[in-house]
């Protein structure tokens, strides 16, 4: 990449299973929290929160970084979807 490097963003990614993957994890979690007593629980779904801090030119050069990273690295696009927010700037999406 040929940019010069400027601004630091703060990445915020949230990573989450797509409806109808199975989450034995989450199944998990539910069933230790109908067990310790709450009985409301219908469903838990686990998923990944991560933050990446970058220089970039702009915001929306970091947006692009991040949802490449997320792509190429952070998720598993078969079985996952994510969505990005770039801290400071209006560049957020999902996919």
């Amino acid at each position: 990449m040929s940019f010069k490097l400027g601004e630091q963003y703060l990445a915020k990614v949230y990573i989450t299973l797509k409806p109808g993957v199975l989450d034995p994890q989450g199944e998990a979690v539910k069933q230790g929290l109908v067990t310790m007593g709450y009985e409301g629980v219908k469903e838990v779904r686990v998923g990944k929160y991560l933050e990446v801090l970058l220089e970039a030119e702009d915001g929306h050069e970091a947006f692009k970084q991040v949802d490449e990273m997320c792509r190429r690295l952070l998720s598993n696009p078969v079985i996952e979807r994510y969505r990005c927010e770039i801290a400071g700037s209006r560049e957020d999406g999902e996919t």
